[in-house]
């Protein structure tokens, strides 16, 4: 149906002439659960991930169901295509691999996102960038001869076959694709990064390392260590012993002059980014595959009197195999003061963690939390809640173009021999191991900026401190931009459901609404419905944080997650997607310990990833970082209903105020030479949560939804 009013209603303000109406609409859009979804419906239902495997064309392309008892994970939204056919590989849960990735109408994008897509972005390059990469490269397995071919791809760029008409480079990234003079012939050059126009040798350096954790492209990683000595959780009779190798007398070595380990821990100082526990089940797997390896990994920092952490010590860890009787092997790595061999064992196990990094924040930080697990939240919308429900006008534009990326991701990038099984660890088992993150740690409440800032002891709560909260780490930019963004948005959630909803019998009567929070925590995520942790939804501050919480995801964590991946990725060295080799140190023979000694650079550069890899990741990323033309920035455009009611008006014009507010404060702390997290020589300012931006990659802006 068509919507007859702007105004909006809850249900039991509903006018006679339009009850009928708003029944009837819900009807549709739920279905009824059977057939086939075609082009141009408009229904909303769920299903799980049956689809990201293809064993009709190949059975080694078959994959596990993700959602349910054995992979849990946030349902998507249902296309009924038939099952799997092929024998034995057949699978009566799995969906075949057909082209029809069903998206209800009103999800797709509109003529203008279509038309930059066809020339520039994700849609285009999802499908085409491998067979692309193909052209240029008959090995996918050569690596880079020497670091100099590396920048070569920046300075002299990279011969492309001779044009065709269906050469697909220019139209992939055309911001990538140079003719040469007085030539017809193209050539790949890739865009120096941000990053490394302010210092060319900023990937190799410590301090960078430790700043990424705090105002890199995945900022929500690194937590407080809280006990000592560091212990594995997992069974010491599959995994080993569960004592870490970083022991006290390693760290004082390294914070010699600072303070003593036990300060350290009393005064917050040690920090870590722990992929242990949830990495070490999948090295087994993982290793069995070619052209890869895996470790269990933990870096610790720490936090130096200027505000800046200082990396302490890594620990790789490979389990016991039974396979070949191998013991469990665990060695620690630390920054070098004198001894050459120890600084490229170092580089070497930085790269490892960088590795891990950079899968699960491309996995976890990226796809799941600001991508799946946001799909249950637009199909409960539109199932339970009436478009001219207020709530459903509220989030409305957080729900942009969310269901057709996430069906382009799952053709194209997270599928069987997609762009994260082709290029990031842990390659084929990548989305059970976000599978194993969404059980083992997802949690609602802690979406929300303040609960999971103080569950990785990142902050505390403190009624004095600005947003009531006090930072552990002062200059933690991710963090304390991102609280005053939580603020306005958190105040203009407030402001909005407060009109609407003055009375909380309001919020208990309203059948919509209850229906809408029942069914995504028993449904959309249905394998987390028996958890004790879902918030009630009883008040109308109940109401606020949740809706904030959903704001939120879709928003600017999405942002500080997504748009700064070219910045900090597109020169692969400083975020190596993928760690081919072990380390030189992990059962050596005589003569690889040899070459390694001989030509370190040569061990560093056989573990990064392979030329085919590198090119692929990089112009994925240079995709994803790109702003739309037409993109909505949270707080600058005004919804047509809200625009209608003078309460709510007035409402969002103090929340577009607080937003251009934030822009200025931004560019102070940005300016502050105290802050050395995001000032200095060679150092690239924190932009990714500023509100606005122009279209490109700009390395800041957040758009309303995750529409990229």
């Amino acid at each position: 149906f068509p919507l007859p009013t702007e105004q909006s209603y809850l249900p039991s303000e509903t006018p006679d002439g339009l009850t009928r109406y708003r029944a009837e609409e819900l009807s549709l859009l739920r279905g009824n659960g059977e057939g086939e979804r075609q082009q141009g419906n408009r229904i909303y239902d769920y299903d799980v991930y049956n689809d990201l495997g293809n064993p009709d064309s190949n059975p080694d392309l078959a994959r596990p169901v993700l959602g349910g008892k054995e992979h849990p994970y946030p349902r998507r939204v249902r296309a009924g295509r038939p099952r799997t056919e092929s024998g034995a590989y057949a699978d009566p849960l799995s969906e075949t691999g057909s082209s029809n990735f069903y998206v209800p109408r009103d999800e797709e994008f509109s003529q203008v996102k279509q038309s930059a897509f066809s020339a520039s972005t994700t849609s285009a390059v999802l499908r085409a960038v491998v067979p692309a990469a193909e052209t240029i490269f008959i090995d996918r397995n050569l690596g880079f001869p020497h670091l100099t071919a590396v920048d070569s791809m920046y300075d002299q760029g990279i011969n492309l076959p001779p044009r065709t008409a269906d050469s697909p480079w220019t139209d992939i990234v055309p911001r990538l694709v140079r003719t040469v003079v007085d030539s017809a012939d193209d050539i790949l050059q890739f865009v120096v990064p941000d990053s490394m126009k302010r210092d060319r040798f900023f990937w190799l350096k410590d301090e960078q390392f430790g700043r990424q954790t705090l105002a890199g492209v995945n900022p929500c990683s690194i937590e407080l260590v809280k006990e000592w000595p560091l212990m594995s959780k997992l069974d010491p009779e599959i995994y080993g012993p569960p004592e870490s190798a970083i022991t006290t007398n390693i760290v004082e070595q390294q914070i010699r002059g600072f303070m003593t380990l036990d300060e350290a821990m009393k005064q917050k100082k040690l920090f870590m980014l722990d992929y242990h526990d949830l990495l070490l089940p999948f090295v087994g797997l993982v290793r069995q595959l070619e052209g890869t390896t895996l470790y269990g990994s933990r870096a610790l920092f720490f936090l130096t009197p200027v505000g800046t952490l200082k990396p302490v010590a890594i620990e790789l860890v490979r389990p016991p195999s039974k396979e070949d009787g191998k013991p469990q092997w665990k060695q620690v790595f630390t920054p070098a003061n004198c001894s050459a061999t120890e600084e490229w064992l170092w580089k070497l196990a930085k790269a490892h963690v960088l590795a891990h990094d950079s899968g699960y924040h491309e996995l976890v930080s990226h796809f799941l939390r600001t991508h799946a697990c946001l799909e249950p939240y637009i199909i409960a919308t539109n199932r339970q809640l009436s478009a001219m429900h207020p709530i459903h006008r509220l989030l409305h534009p957080h729900f942009r173009y969310t269901m057709e990326i996430n069906s382009l991701a799952r053709q194209a990038l997270i599928n069987a021999d997609g762009i994260i099984e082709l290029a990031f660890s842990p390659l084929k088992y990548s989305m059970q191991l976000g599978s194993a993150v969404y059980d083992q740690r997802w949690r609602f409440d802690y979406e929300a900026l303040p609960k999971d800032l103080i569950r990785r002891g990142m902050a505390v709560e403190d009624p004095s401190a600005p947003h009531g909260l006090k930072l552990t780490i002062e200059d933690y930019p991710y963090a304390s931009d991102g609280l005053i963004l939580w603020d306005g948005l958190h105040q203009w959630v407030a402001d909005y459901v407060s009109h609407y909803y003055p009375d909380p019998s309001l919020i208990t009567s309203d059948a919509e609404l209850q229906s809408w929070w029942t069914e995504i925590r028993t449904v959309g995520h249905g394998d987390k419905k028996d958890e004790p942790w879902w918030p009630s939804l009883a008040t109308p501050s109940d109401l606020i944080e949740i809706v904030t919480t959903i704001a939120w995801t879709a928003s600017a964590q999405h942002a500080a997650v997504n748009f700064g991946q070219y910045a900090y990725g597109g020169y692969f060295p400083n975020r190596p997607s993928i760690a081919r080799t072990n380390m030189p140190t992990e059962d050596p023979t005589d003569e690889a310990w040899k070459q390694f000694i001989d030509t370190p650079e040569k061990a560093l550069l056989e573990m990064f990833p392979s030329q085919f890899q590198a090119v692929v990741v990089m112009a994925i990323l240079d995709v994803l970082s790109n702003h739309s033309v037409d993109e909505e920035y949270i707080g600058q455009v005004m919804e047509p209903a809200w625009g209608d009611d003078a309460v709510i008006r007035a409402a969002f014009e103090r929340f577009n105020g607080r937003m251009k507010a934030l822009e200025v404060v931004i560019d102070g702390r940005n300016a502050n030479e105290k802050l050395r997290n995001r000032n200095g020589a060679g150092v690239l300012p924190y932009e990714l949560l500023k509100p606005f931006s122009e279209p490109g990659v700009t390395g800041k802006g957040v758009p309303y939804s995750t529409s990229i």
